[in-house]
């Protein structure tokens, strides 16, 4: 397989210049009703050469190709792991040192984003780009020396417009958008779970899962029928030579985006029907944002033309380093669709991204565990001075929960314990420490 080009994507100057959106292809076998019913591909795909060609099948043997280059192609025969090795792993370390990423899955409906974003989960070799992130997370945790670690979880979906938080207890809650100067566009209200292993965050996200929108088409019979955002947030606390401790924050996105449909196709009807409709008008209002991004000459990009494009604003000319995979189905009576998504891609990659560090950010939640901590001690060392304390302390503190996005640390403890099925004993408060 082609590694991604090191134009897309630099380790030297980081976040002091502008970085492109790294963009791969991926196409998967025709499936079997799709041979069963005589059609033939029209896609080769040359992974050494990062080309895609696609032939129009109206046309005639001698009539041209249209031909389009990525930074990295993925045919049939391709490894999920090798697929996250070369193309996705550079992404999560970079959110480990600090900077937010997003990884997003583009297509149309049934040509793999799920798969490749979740695979299957009982076999390792067909694990997706979510799960493979998790155990990356984690393995550099216990293997780092001198640094604490805290990780959060959310997830939520967009369906039918309505921004809804999939692990929460009430699902017809639709939660709102709100914007802060320093970090930018967040989901009011949206929980958010400390995990401490890759189990914990694994069932967070099969929690989450089972209150997803899927239905069945006639193209798909496990159709998304939402876009899903599964949030990791990884705060890393150091100290450095004069013993101050410095907090860096990233933020891994991971999208899944629904598929694009043709009813005619689909066979929706109903509520399937109003769903495709929502899903189309908003991976719409994505290319226009993508348009605007790229032709150098729109002063206003419209983000606020649908909820995915506002959550995905960082992600899209923001400060984030993004990885777009376009997922390709080969048969012939889909040549229209992939041509669409190729040049979907294909402007993709065109995006410049202004992606910086975020250190020691004033809403790190790592900061509040050791402040907490600290006092606590201070009070076992210094009983004689609890009063004294209880005075100055009479002024009510600003709560976690006060912050966007993030729940009290209190609720977030006890709502990992009963998330993972605990019993009523209560998690330890403090942030998990890398031996």
């Amino acid at each position: 397989m082609r590694a991604p080009s090191a134009s897309s994507m630099t380790s030297s100057g980081l976040g002091k210049s502008l970085e492109c959106v790294n963009v791969v292809v991926r196409c998967r076998p025709l499936n079997h009703k799709e041979v069963s019913d005589g059609h033939s591909s029209c896609v080769e795909m040359f992974p050494n050469r990062g080309l895609v060609e696609i032939k129009n099948p109206a046309l005639g043997p001698t009539d041209p190709l249209k031909t389009f280059t990525f930074d990295a192609v993925y045919d049939c025969n391709s490894k999920q792991m090798d697929l996250y090795a070369e193309s996705f792993a550079p992404l999560v370390d970079s959110v480990l040192d600090g900077f937010n990423g997003t990884i997003f899955a583009y297509g149309q409906t049934g040509t793999g984003k799920t798969y490749t974003m979740e695979g299957v989960k009982d076999d390792p070799g067909q694990r997706g780009v979510i799960p493979n992130s998790f155990d990356h997370i984690f393995n550099h945790i216990s293997k780092s020396e001198n640094q604490q670690y805290l990780v959060r979880a959310s997830y939520l979906e967009i369906y039918l417009e309505d921004v809804r938080d999939l692990l929460a207890k009430d699902q017809t809650k639709a939660l709102e958008l709100k914007e802060r100067p320093d970090t930018g566009i967040y989901v009011k209200d949206l929980s958010s779970f400390v995990c401490k292993s890759v189990s914990e965050i694994e069932h967070v996200m099969a929690v989450g899962n089972q209150n997803r929108s899927v239905g069945k088409t006639e193209m798909n019979e496990h159709s998304s029928r939402s876009h899903a955002i599964f949030i990791i947030t990884v705060e890393c606390s150091e100290l450095d030579a004069e013993g101050q401790a410095h907090i860096r924050v990233g933020k891994l996105n991971l999208v899944d985006l629904a598929g694009s449909e043709r009813q005619a196709k689909t066979g929706a009807v109903g509520d399937r029907l109003k769903e495709a409709t929502k899903i189309n008008l908003s991976l719409s209002a994505l290319g226009n944002v993508i348009a605007s991004l790229v032709d150098g000459k729109s002063s206003h990009v419209p983000y606020r033309d649908s909820k995915l494009t506002r959550l995905l604003q960082d992600s899209l000319g923001g400060n984030a380093r993004t990885v777009m995979v376009a997922n390709l189905g080969p048969a012939s009576y889909n040549y229209e669709e992939s041509v669409t998504t190729l040049r979907f891609a294909n402007r993709a990659k065109n995006i410049k991204n202004k992606p910086r560090i975020n250190e020691d950010p004033k809403d790190a939640l790592l900061r509040e565990f050791q402040q907490e901590i600290a006092r606590l001690k201070a009070q076992i060392k210094t009983p004689g001075e609890k009063k004294e304390r209880r005075k100055k302390e009479k002024k009510p503190k600003k709560e976690v929960a006060d912050k966007p996005g993030i729940d009290r640390i209190e609720d977030m403890d006890a709502s990992v314990g009963h998330v993972n099925g605990a019993d009523s004993e209560e998690p330890e408060m403090e942030s998990e420490e890398s031996e």
